[in-house]
């Protein structure tokens, strides 16, 4: 696997890079050797922050994680994608289809978590027109976290949701 390492208000010194590439290297045993991670580090404050992005056949695998310690983060981040991996490796449907981005031994290996997926619940309703604001509010007045409706403007299904620090996101499919 080969690693893009970046830093944002931080200098990436070798000692970093060194410690990003050890932890992270662990996770070359899932991956063909032509694949490229990108890793972000940043401060904030007293916040330090690393984000992994693993692009996969189409899919993005992607962690991140903050502490105090940039070090800590990364065993962190780490723990997270593993954990993620064993997941993404149970839901292959045609593991023909994505070899190429994963390693053979991964593939082959039978240690299976048993991650059924049972929807317990289903829910209809009429999508009503309106602009992403009219759908913030919407979303506040019946507290949840993410909102589902007709763009006006685009005539397209979009989803609002919240953010972490109170902001809102918009999710818009791109067919």
């Amino acid at each position: 696997m080969r690693f893009t390492i970046t830093g944002k208000n931080i200098e990436v010194t070798s000692g970093l890079r060194e410690a990003v590439e050890d932890k992270l290297g662990k996770l070359d045993r899932f991956f063909a050797p032509a694949t490229e991670a990108t890793v972000r580090l940043s401060v904030q404050k007293e916040i330090q922050k690393i984000e992994v992005t693993i692009p996969v056949k189409g899919h993005l695998i992607r962690a991140e994680e903050s502490s105090t310690d940039m070090y800590v983060s990364i065993d962190l981040v780490e723990e997270i994608l593993e954990r993620q991996l064993k997941k993404y490796k149970n839901k292959l449907i045609d593991k023909k289809q994505n070899a190429p981005s994963f390693s053979a031994a991964f593939i082959e290996e039978e240690n299976h978590i048993d991650d059924h997926v049972e929807i317990v619940k289903t829910k209809k309703f009429a999508v009503k027109p309106m602009d992403p604001e009219e759908a913030c509010v919407q979303m506040e007045l019946l507290g949840h976290s993410f909102f589902v409706f007709l763009n006006a403007d685009t005539d397209e299904v979009n989803v609002v949701y919240k953010r972490k620090g109170g902001s809102y996101g918009l999710i818009e499919p791109e067919f």
